[in-house]
């Protein structure tokens, strides 16, 4: 069956240039294209670790994908790569997902966040409107103002605590209200976003969950729960310890208490609403953490002993 768009207009195939295709979101878009979709992927980043399991046949298959050609790896830095432009031009879309979104690197790399998210984004943009492109460039809740995040990254302490029997560490309090969004319901998003350009174009969407708001706190014991339940260990006898946001993240850094995303344009335009509960999304993200990396994290912290 032939894929529609929202308004019935048969969705034609089209090229995709995801520069920062090798990250967290880019990854699992990558992934949900080639699955579910005929575009083709130019991705573009400096690391391909995540998006390895498309580029290569299936180990012990003897064959190939079935996107096989329809997605392409290019190794380049956006600040100082003459190919980016081509890529560009050979695209009838390019999503922009390079960016530095951690909320510590505001207080602590300033400038080369200002230069990463601002200053080499520009030729990115200045290319697309150029060769008359598409363009769907992603930012973050930093925009407006304060710093914050709404999801939690495979790298982010909280789990790699949770993986090694630690208690996870709240700054100060963990008293900050936060919503978090699950991925898989972010990539629904943008892949409307791409295939409803009619509706999508000259739009600024929030991508979020407000039905999944508690405190930093909450969220910690939530965790701690649904770690035990996926582990099957068991719960830690000290879930929580209180640090200062000095301590945690540097001298001058400065947090919202509260903030509450608006999904009022992303409904009417794109009929979107986030369906992942807070526990189903621990429960998914904890359970790969778990079959992922926990065996690995503990092989790093058994020392071997020296022979006499």
């Amino acid at each position: 069956m032939a894929r529609v768009d929202l308004d019935g207009n048969p969705i034609e195939p089209m090229k995709i240039c995801i520069i920062g295709a090798g990250g967290f979101i880019g990854s699992h878009l990558c992934d949900k294209l080639m699955a579910e979709t005929p575009h083709t992927v130019l991705a573009v980043d400096v690391y391909s670790d995540k998006i390895k399991h498309l580029l290569e046949p299936p180990p012990g298959q003897g064959g190939a994908h079935p996107w096989a050609g329809r997605i392409q790896f290019h190794r380049l830095n956006i600040k100082h790569d003459s190919r980016l432009e081509g890529l560009i031009k050979m695209s009838e879309l390019t999503i922009n997902l390079a960016a530095i979104c951690t909320p510590a690197d505001y207080n602590t790399r300033p400038l080369d966040t200002i230069y990463s998210n601002f200053v080499d984004a520009f030729p990115v943009v200045k290319y697309c409107s150029e060769n008359t492109k598409r363009l769907i460039h992603f930012s973050t809740c930093e925009v407006y103002g304060k710093t914050i995040g709404s999801f939690l990254p495979k790298d982010h302490p909280l789990r790699q605590n949770l993986l090694r029997r630690e208690p996870l560490k709240l700054v100060d309090g963990g008293q900050s209200q936060r919503t978090f969004v699950y991925i898989k319901d972010a990539i629904e998003a943008v892949l409307l976003m791409i295939e409803n350009p009619a509706r999508a174009n000259g739009q600024i969407f929030n991508v979020g969950n407000p039905n999944n708001e508690v405190t930093v706190k909450q969220l910690a014991e939530m965790m701690t729960e649904v770690y035990s339940k996926v582990s099957g260990e068991p719960l830690l006898k000290v879930h929580t310890i209180d640090v200062s946001s000095k301590e945690f993240y540097g001298e001058g850094y400065d947090d919202s208490d509260k903030r509450i995303l608006d999904m009022t344009i992303i409904n009417k335009q794109l009929g979107w609403s986030p369906k992942t509960l807070l526990w189903d999304l621990l429960e998914s993200t904890l359970t790969y953490q778990h079959r992922t990396y926990a065996q690995a994290i503990r092989r790093t912290m058994v020392k071997p002993i020296a022979s006499s």
